[in-house]
């Protein structure tokens, strides 16, 4: 079973959805809780729309919804990861309080690290690591090109993917090109809290759980990054396989 086969089948339950947001950055669906996840789509639609049934999905069920998750419309994945971080039950008790960005530079110390996605803490990070390697679908300054991942990640002590490979279909490639013995996470809003992760040769994931919906749902419409939601209506969180040192 795919890995987003499997984090479907695990949801409990279903809740109709209260409201959909997109915004320019990022996507929020309430419905028993609300997710989040990273706006992707193509501007390119005149042979398709970006979400074919735009328009009537509030009231929807959210497990319907998250069955968009496949979907080959990058707009549609985003909602429907979304959709399903709106319906997950994230077991607390393996949760702590922890930044993503923070654990990397602890755990990546002196490694090999890549990070695949350019996040905000790449520069703190290059200088806490021997060996820094960041892959992108748009490359910026010392970035390299995505298409470089076959190469870079066997290399890798250390390897960190953004939870938008979900979304745009890589993830499970990207694991499989992983050492054995590399400390693995996938981090970012879009990222399910789920332990269904560790089955499928990750370590650590991070990934956030909000707090106030109508809150977060207003600032995804007035176009905030991330780095401006920290600390309003959001709670980071970390969960590691059991066993993990």
């Amino acid at each position: 079973m795919s890995l987003i086969d499997a984090i479907i089948t695990s949801l409990s339950g279903d809740e109709a959805v209260k409201e959909v947001r997109i915004g320019p950055f990022w996507t929020g669906v309430w419905s028993r809780y609300c997710g989040l996840a990273s706006t992707t789509f193509n501007h390119e639609h005149e042979n398709c729309f970006p979400v074919g049934e735009a328009g009537s999905l509030t009231g929807r069920s959210a497990r319907e919804l998250c069955r968009y998750a496949t979907s080959a419309s990058l707009l549609e994945a985003t909602i429907g990861l979304a959709s399903i971080n709106s319906l997950i039950e994230v077991d607390m008790e393996r949760c702590q309080d922890l930044n993503a960005g923070d654990l990397l530079v602890e755990k990546g110390a002196g490694k090999r690290v890549v990070v695949v996605g350019h996040f905000p803490f790449t520069a703190r990070l290059r200088q806490a690591v021997a060996k820094l390697w960041v892959l992108e679908r748009r490359p910026r300054s010392d970035d390299l090109p995505a298409g470089e991942a076959e190469n870079i990640l066997p290399r890798a002590d250390v390897v960190a993917i953004t939870g938008t490979a979900l979304i745009n279909g890589t993830m499970e490639s990207l694991l499989k090109l992983c050492r054995k013995d590399s400390l693995v996470m996938v981090l970012g809003p879009t990222t399910p809290l789920t332990p269904l992760w560790f089955d499928y040769g990750v370590d650590l994931i991070s990934g956030t759980r909000v707090l106030e919906p109508e809150v977060v749902l207003r600032f995804v419409s007035e176009g905030v990054v991330f780095k401006q939601l920290h600390g309003r209506g959001v709670r980071l969180l970390t969960m590691a396989k059991k066993g993990l040192k």
